[in-house]
């Protein structure tokens, strides 16, 4: 008998009315390992209206209970992080210490918000006119809703609802159906943190669960991770419907090694950034650009380091885990045979792969090609696999130019030991996030994350300060006093309350 996950409404499991479900796998066995409940218009309706109902209760909380909330729930998480990983893992696929790395990153966001009272400072001008002072505040907007993919359950959803909740907004978090447990573990966690009925639910669900969240009046926001072209159908959605809205969308990320650079780090940095988590990241590289005559060593270092991961199951020792379901592999596996039919070199092929795991596992191992072209679709595709493409270039102006012409814009790296070469391509490049020397360039909480063109729709960041301001309105108030107050004597020591 298999479980079925459930919505989670006003800190307790909800059925809700629908019948309908979906699988839930374990993508390295191959397994049905429960069902997924899927909402229909009215359990949507129930859970936003939960958050709708606690909003007035939140937004009053003052900032001081709030941040010590989540301050319990990150004490929380970090002393129970194997048991996120663990479900991850059997849910996802990715082995353990990268779902402890994911929820690490994620916990970032969530430490940043504790200290969020000095970002939520108003500024205050006395005497703006005579007798007249003006003074800003920032409020929440209402419930948000948060529609995050399945790569990252546990990271993706933080990146936004620790600094929603912080803000003193509610939140309706709609999970991946591909693993929807993570959502419901964070739930029970913000339960045992203190936080009050309906400030945190969780939506499960397929499209009927988001276009409800994205034309309900009572949602304010909507932040989104996922594909471009979905992305694109949130945003103009989502808009339409009068909300704010940031819709981080797909990815082709390169990495230009230029001839002076150190080709075991940019080697090592290509394997890492191109199949961690079997590829599946935004922020994977899939496209190395070999400036000048580096291409041959660099190629061979690269297969030689590849050739060394065990892909097998995330639970036991092994490098890189399977892709998220057989549908998802059978995709990327098609892009390889494409690739090869197209004329790029297969150095390392990945559907030959021997993994350690079961037979019915999706598997794919990490698969390398050299002399690709910009209009092979390996190339103009994001494939969301652990596929890596070497495309050779004669000079850095071509490389420069191959990146800024694509239509994606979210990460990118230069490897190189020549400061000024760094300094110009950081200038020159049209991509949100650079690394230099770094493969995955995702910054720190504090800063913001999400690329430029294709890569977002809307024009505000996840976490750091655009963050903050997103899940908040600006308010400015004048103010004259024809008579003073007076407020009665109190000698006692002022509290936070």
């Amino acid at each position: 008998m298999t479980t079925t996950i459930t919505h989670w409404v006003n800190n307790k499991a909800y059925p809700g009315t629908s019948s309908n479900t979906a699988p839930v796998t374990n993508p390295a066995t191959g397994a049905v390992s429960g069902e997924v409940a899927l909402a229909n218009v009215e359990d949507a309706r129930a859970v936003i209206d939960a958050a709708s109902a606690a909003f007035p209760a939140w937004r009053d909380t003052s900032l001081a209970k709030r941040t010590a909330i989540l301050f319990r729930f990150r004490e929380l998480l970090e002393a129970r992080k194997p048991e996120l990983a663990a479900i991850i893992t059997a849910e996802h696929g990715k082995v353990l210490s990268d779902a402890l790395g994911e929820i690490s990153r994620g916990q970032e966001v969530a430490e940043f918000a504790c200290g969020i009272p000095h970002l939520l400072k108003g500024g205050y001008t006395e005497n703006a006119s005579t007798k007249v002072d003006v003074h800003s505040v920032r409020q929440p907007l209402g419930p948000v809703g948060i529609i995050s993919p399945f790569n990252f359950p546990a990271m993706v959803p933080m990146w936004f609802f620790p600094v929603a909740i912080a803000a003193g907004n509610t939140v309706v978090l709609k999970p991946s159906e591909k693993d929807p447990t993570a959502a419901i573990w964070l739930a029970e966690l913000w339960k045992e943190a203190g936080l009050p009925d309906g400030v945190f639910n969780v939506l499960q669900g397929d499209k009927t669960a988001v276009d409800e969240l994205l034309t309900n009046k009572a949602v304010k926001s909507i932040s989104f991770v996922g594909s471009t072209p979905i992305a694109e159908y949130v945003y103009s959605t989502g808009t339409a419907a009068g909300k704010r809205v940031q819709a981080l969308g797909g990815a082709k990320n390169h990495a230009i090694i230029l001839p002076d650079a150190d080709l075991d780090l940019a080697a090592d940095a290509m394997v890492n950034a191109g199949f961690g988590s079997a590829g599946e990241r935004c922020m994977a590289i899939s496209v190395a650009v070999a400036v000048g005559d580096v291409a041959d060593d660099l190629v061979d270092k690269i297969a030689e380091r590849a050739k060394t991961i065990k892909t097998g199951d995330g639970t036991r020792n092994s490098d890189m885990g399977p892709l998220v379901t057989k549908v998802h592999r059978d995709k990327v596996a098609s892009y390889v045979d494409a690739g090869e039919q197209a004329g790029a070199t297969v150095v390392l092929d990945g559907r030959t792969v021997d993994p350690d795991g079961a037979a019915d596992g999706f598997w794919l191992g990490p698969t390398l090609f050299d002399n690709v072209t910009p209009d092979m679709s390996i190339y103009t595709d994001e494939i969301f696999g652990p596929v890596l493409s070497v495309v050779r270039v004669d000079s850095y102006d071509e490389a420069l130019e191959l990146i800024n012409s694509n239509p994606y814009g979210n990460g990118t790296a230069i490897f190189t030991n020549d400061g000024g070469a760094a300094r110009r391509f950081q200038n020159e490049v049209e991509v949100g996030m650079v690394g230099i020397n770094v493969p995955i360039p995702v910054p720190m909480a504090y800063y913001s994350f999400g690329g430029w063109k294709a890569s977002l729709f809307g024009d505000t960041h996840a976490h750091g300060t655009e963050g903050v301001h997103f899940f908040t309105r600006a308010k400015a108030i004048t103010t004259r006093w024809l008579d003073p107050s007076h407020g009665g004597l109190n000698l006692g020591f002022p509290q936070n309350a």
